[in-house]
């Protein structure tokens, strides 16, 4: 049996693969951890043909883009500033206001178009959080969906000190 090197990433502190490999090039996270991100998608994809309600299937995938992108914030950057900005408003519609996913891409659009408004927030610290980990050790659709909704509101309440301004660019 080959033992992997593990790290812990730096984006959320979860011990991931030692790993040289594409990571997403505003993300703050390690080659190990975006690979478990790839994983997890790949199962939604897969998921959704076992998903009677193809609109059930978004919901989760919605989520889970929204969760990774703010748990990975990056660097003070234009991109990563307007990046985790649409997430967190895509987290507030859905979690807070109740919008399916179809309605939190409109909204995300939208957003897109004042992205000029967007600045960098300062993250809250992710360590020993829920993570990509949690989510990726799921043995079914729905068990995958309810550690998707835990993980995704743990990261909207971890950003809670910026809510008011997040609502306020939801509001654009």
């Amino acid at each position: 049996m080959i033992s992997e090197n593990l790290i812990k990433c730096v984006g959320c502190g979860a011990l991931v693969a030692d790993i040289d490999g594409v990571t997403q090039k505003y993300l703050g996270a390690s080659a190990g951890c975006w690979a478990i991100y790839g994983e997890i998608l790949a199962k939604e994809f897969n998921s959704a043909k076992d998903v009677v309600d193809d609109n059930h299937y978004r919901a989760v995938h919605r989520l889970t883009v929204d969760a990774y992108c703010v748990q990975y914030p990056g660097v003070p950057l234009r991109q990563t500033s307007q990046s985790v900005a649409v997430h967190l408003i895509s987290l507030y519609f859905v979690l807070e206001r109740g919008f399916d996913a179809e309605k939190a891409l409109r909204v995300i659009r939208r957003a897109v178009s004042h992205s000029e408004k967007f600045f960098w927030l300062e993250p809250p610290r992710f360590m020993e959080a829920t993570t990509v980990i949690d989510v990726s050790r799921a043995k079914n659709f729905f068990e995958h969906e309810k550690l998707v909704q835990e993980w995704a509101r743990a990261r909207w309440e971890a950003w809670s000190q910026h809510h008011e301004q997040i609502r306020r660019w939801a509001s654009l």
